[in-house]
C-alpha cells in the first residue's frame, strides 16, 4: 500500500503516519517527492484496509499498490528518481548520462589514456573493471586494488566519476571506498546476500540484468535494494541470452520504455555487451538512446586488439568520438542533451 500525504502535511504528521505503520508490525519507506511526501508500506502478507490511515491529519489517500516490485514501481513514485553523483546525474528528463571506458583496468598508461580521450569526447563516467567474474578460472580476472587505486587516479586527474564492478561481500567495503557508483554485474543480479548488503549502504547502484532474467525478476531484485532504503539504484540493459549465435547476446530494447513505464529509476543500455561486436556497437547505442534510456554504457580502450578482456566488443577512441557525435544529434531529437 502507498500512503500519499498532503501537499502542506507536516514533518510531524508524517512521522505519525510512519509511527502508525510501524505499530502494525510493518516498515515504512518515506518517499519525498517534488510537491509531496508518500509513504510505501512493505511487510504485510495481504491487504490492509485504507481507512487504516485515510483518517490520519495530512493524509490525502491510501492506494494499493498491485505490482509485487512496490517501491521501485510507478505507482509509489510517479516522478523520475534522478541520481547526483560528484556533478553529474543519472535519470530524468536532462542530460544523457555516457558511461565509457575499459573493461579491465590492464595498465595506470592503458586507464588514463582512455579516461582522458572518453572525457574530451563528453562522457561524464569512466568505467574499468577491478575485480573481473570471468567465465573461465583461467581468464584475466582484473588487478583488484590496484586497479581501484589507478581509477581513483582517473577520477582526480579527469573529474570523471567513477563506475566499476563489485563481486561479492567480501570486497564490497574495498570497493565502496573507492567507487563512486557500484555496479552489480549480470552474474551477480540475483546474488540477495549482496544485495541485501548493497542495500544498506547510500551509494549509487547500477544493477545490470541477468542474461536470463525476465523484466519482473530484474524489478525484484531493485525492490531488494530498495527495501533496505538505498533508493539510488538505477538499471542497466546488456542483453539477453536467446537462440541466436550470431552476437554475444540479444540486446532486448522492448525493456527499455516497458521499464518506463513500470518503474521510476533510470534506465541505461550497454550495447557494448548487448551485441558484442565492434561493428555494430554504435548502431545498437544509438537505437538505446532512441528508444528513450537515460543514458548508454559503452566499452572503450586504446587497443582493443591487445586488450585483456572483451577486445571484441571495444571502441577504439576515434569510434568513440564518431559516436559521440551521433548521440548528440539522436539525444536533440528526443528532448535530451548530452
Amino acid at each position: 500500500m502507498l500512503v500519499v500525504m498532503n501537499r502542506h502535511a507536516t514533518a510531524e504528521q508524517v512521522e505519525a503516519v510512519v509511527l502508525k505503520i510501524r505499530s502494525l508490525g510493518l516498515t515504512a519507506h518515506p518517499i519525498p517527492g517534488a510537491q509531496r511526501v508518500a509513504i510505501g508500506i512493505t511487510g504485510n502478507k495481504g491487504g490492509l484496509e485504507p481507512d487504516l490511515f485515510t483518517t490520519l491529519p495530512g493524509v490525502a489517500e491510501a492506494i494499493r499498490v498491485s505490482q509485487p516490485f512496490k517501491l521501485v514501481s510507478r505507482e509509489v513514485k510517479e516522478e523520475d528518481t534522478v541520481i547526483e553523483v560528484r556533478g553529474a546525474t543519472l535519470g530524468g528528463r536532462g542530460g544523457l548520462a555516457v558511461v565509457a571506458g575499459p573493461c579491465s583496468v590492464e595498465s595506470e598508461e592503458q586507464l588514463l589514456d582512455t579516461a582522458h580521450a572518453v572525457k574530451r569526447a563528453g562522457a561524464r563516467f569512466l568505467r574499468g573493471g577491478a575485480y573481473k567474474p570471468r567465465t573461465s578460472p583461467y581468464e584475466f580476472q582484473g588487478l583488484a586494488e590496484e586497479a581501484l587505486k589507478l581509477l581513483a587516479r582517473a577520477r582526480e586527474e579527469t573529474g570523471l566519476s567513477i563506475v566499476t564492478e563489485v563481486m561479492d561481500v567480501e570486497t564490497l567495503p574495498m570497493v565502496a571506498d573507492y567507487a563512486d557508483v557500484l555496479q552489480v554485474g549480470a552474474r551477480n543480479m540475483q546474488n540477495f546476500s549482496l544485495l541485501k548488503q548493497l542495500g544498506t549502504m547510500r551509494r549509487p547502484v547500477l544493477l545490470k540484468r541477468g542474461p536470463s532474467a525476465t523484466i519482473k525478476e530484474w524489478l525484484m531484485a531493485a525492490e531488494y535494494l530498495v527495501s533496505r532504503g538505498n533508493y539510488e539504484v538505477a538499471l542497466c540493459e546488456r542483453g539477453i541470452r536467446t537462440f541466436e549465435t550470431m552476437t554475444r547476446n540479444t540486446l532486448d530494447l522492448n525493456a527499455v520504455p516497458v521499464l518506463k513505464a513500470l518503474s521510476h529509476l533510470p534506465v541505461l543500455v550497454d550495447p557494448s555487451h548487448g551485441i558484442g561486436l565492434r561493428a555494430h556497437v554504435a548502431a545498437m547505442a544509438r537505437a538505446g538512446v532512441a528508444a528513450g534510456a537515460d543514458g548508454i554504457m559503452v566499452e572503450v580502450h586504446p587497443h582493443p586488439e591487445a586488450a585483456l578482456s572483451d577486445g571484441a566488443q571495444s571502441l577504439t577512441v576515434p569510434e568513440f568520438e564518431e559516436l559521440m557525435l551521433q548521440v548528440r544529434s539522436i539525444a536533440a531529437a528526443v528532448g535530451r542533451t548530452v
